[in-house]
């Protein structure tokens, strides 16, 4: 519900500013040390990212009532939303964009790490849930842009907008392509922010889509094996769809403003 939205963003606003927070039967307040607030903006923006691996990864509408709360943290606190960026490309290069190459010397297992992989005693977690897991964080960075709190005194620039996205794709769109991830990442992306930069950049947005139909699909088809073949056929297929009707649909789980009075 909108309000319970606003009771969360209320509460990490007021710990953020400074002021007494009751948290698990207790009253806590960064002034309690002099690293306190560091502290916080370092946790907060972490949990965050957390939350695009975890619980957006799971529940793919989430990923618009938490970008909501961190763009507006973001917006009063420019600190969170630095620290949650750097989260943010650690986790997920591809946020960059960024392919890292491996360099001599790095091991394997280091080098899957820098590839965003989760490594546990030398064990490497399964590519289904490597993906789920970066496909979260995308949406999540797909909501984050295009999304403003509602309730900001001033309103003023979104301090992470449209533009970044616009860029994200451009840049998208220059790498070579990945078998898996690359189909990946473009559709969560078109399918949470499309709607969103149609609107803001029109006939260059279109330019773009044909680009990716003509050009850039048949260039991930060519280092996608026969088994990986089921995001790009969805991002085909979507691609497709959307040329054919000029039209991109608003994305599932949309906030709109009857959300905000329940």
């Amino acid at each position: 519900a909108g309000s319970k939205l606003r009771e969360v963003f209320d509460k990490i606003n007021n710990l953020l500013s400074g002021k007494p927070v009751q948290t698990e039967g207790q009253t806590v307040a960064v002034t309690q040390h002099p690293q306190g607030l560091e502290f916080v903006c370092y946790k907060l923006a972490e949990k965050f990212v957390k939350h695009g691996e975890g619980e957006v990864s799971f529940h793919r509408d989430s990923a618009f009532p938490i970008a909501v709360v961190l763009s507006g943290i973001w917006e009063l606190h420019p600190r969170v939303g630095d620290i949650f960026l750097a989260h943010l490309h650690k986790k997920c290069p591809y946020s960059v964009p960024f392919y890292p190459a491996r360099k001599e010397g790095t091991s394997m297992e280091e080098y899957q790490r820098m590839l965003g992989y989760e490594v546990h005693d030398s064990k490497v977690e399964e590519q289904d849930h490597f993906l789920k897991r970066m496909s979260g964080v995308i949406r999540l960075y797909a909501a984050i842009i295009q999304l403003q709190w509602p309730y900001g005194n001033k309103q003023g620039a979104h301090p992470h907008g449209l533009s970044y996205g616009w860029r994200w794709l451009a840049q998208m769109l220059n790498l070579e392509p990945l078998a898996d991830v690359t189909a990946m990442l473009l559709l969560d992306f078109l399918e949470v922010c499309g709607n969103a930069l149609m609107k803001q950049y029109g006939i260059q947005f279109w330019k773009t889509m044909f680009f990716i139909q003509k050009s850039y699909i048949p260039r991930i088809e060519a280092v996608t094996s026969s088994g990986q073949m089921g995001c790009l056929s969805r991002l085909k297929n979507f691609v497709q769809k959307c040329l054919q009707e000029q039209e991109i649909p608003l994305p599932k789980g949309i906030l709109t403003p009857s959300f905000w009075r329940t």
